[in-house]
């Protein structure tokens, strides 16, 4: 699926996170001019650049009347970092602070209606800057994969896959360490046990989707030490925010969706509709589904907050 936009529409320039330049991109509601608009940062899933699912649901939102900001992790993309194609949460939760905090000094953007939207696992890290106090009023999730090591398990053959894995991760964070070497494997690699991703998926394969020129189908395996072990759950303890997750029982991990919700209780706000996963980065149905359901619940907290 494709969004049309315009030069005029868009604006990318660097955010600093610390010393690592961190490429953005600025999608404004055509027309906007110099109007301020609600501003939310969008994110999609883990290894991948702005150019894939993130740039799909920011030009949605922009049709919206939002302004809408992606961007690329330190490590991937246009972005700037030395630990590149690795997936560390903490990185990842520190980089959108940046790019909130960023956002907020924007003379086009009402600081007082912002929120976060994120794909598949950038929703766990969302909510991880949320706990630690990310100054938003809303966040919507979209097929977000929320996890802990008890549930991550199974997707990579269990407890001795997971070990066969941490201790590929500390000989690769030894290498990095003594020589810069990133040990990289494939991203997506259909039937390639080394692959963080090794399940047929349509959306990482094909160029009319997923499979972009931005996007290094590259994996350092530094990741797995950060990704197996990170906890969710754990994260969204000091979460204040009004939370909606768009879902659907084919979706990853729905049970853990519902775990979540539960922990947040009246902060939580459930949409179930039909689809696989990865429908849900690109196809019209979906996205329709969840730009609906994300501007609405948007709307309402912007509304209850002012």
């Amino acid at each position: 699926m494709t969004v049309a936009t315009t030069e005029d529409d868009l604006l990318e320039t660097f955010v600093l996170d610390g010393d690592v330049p961190l490429a953005v991109r600025i999608h404004r509601p055509p027309g906007a001019g110099t109007t301020r608009q609600p501003g939310v940062v969008v994110m999609g899933s883990w290894l991948t650049v702005k150019e894939q699912m993130a740039d799909t649901y920011a030009a949605e939102l922009a049709e919206q009347g939002i302004t809408a900001v992606t961007f690329d992790f330190a490590g991937f993309g246009a972005s700037g970092g030395v630990l590149r194609q690795a997936e560390i949460p903490v990185s990842k939760i520190r980089n959108l602070a940046a790019v909130v905090d960023f956002m907020r000094t924007l003379s086009v953007v009402d600081p007082g209606r912002l929120g976060v939207l994120a794909v598949c696992a950038s929703a766990q890290y969302a909510l991880g800057a949320l706990d630690r106090g990310l100054p938003v009023d809303s966040f919507a999730s979209v097929a977000g994969w929320f996890h802990d090591l008890a549930t991550v398990s199974p997707f990579y053959g269990g407890d001795a896959g997971v070990a066969e894995r941490l201790r590929r991760s500390t000989i690769a964070s030894r290498s990095f360490a003594e020589s810069g070497d990133l040990s990289l494997v494939p991203a997506y690699g259909p039937g390639d046990d080394t692959a963080g991703m090794s399940m047929e998926m349509d959306y990482y394969a094909s160029p009319e989707r997923g499979n972009v020129p931005q996007w290094r189908n590259e994996m350092s395996e530094v990741s797995w030490a950060h990704w197996l072990q990170y906890d969710a759950f754990a994260a969204a303890e000091g979460v204040r925010v009004p939370s909606l997750f768009v879902h659907s029982e084919d979706a990853v991990l729905p049970d853990n969706v519902r775990r979540l919700a539960a922990k947040l209780g009246e902060l939580a706000t459930m949409s179930w509709t039909d689809g696989a996963q990865t429908d849900f980065y690109d196809q019209r149905q979906q996205v329709d589904h969840a730009i609906t359901a994300a501007v609405d619940h948007f709307t309402n907290t912007w509304e209850k907050s002012a």
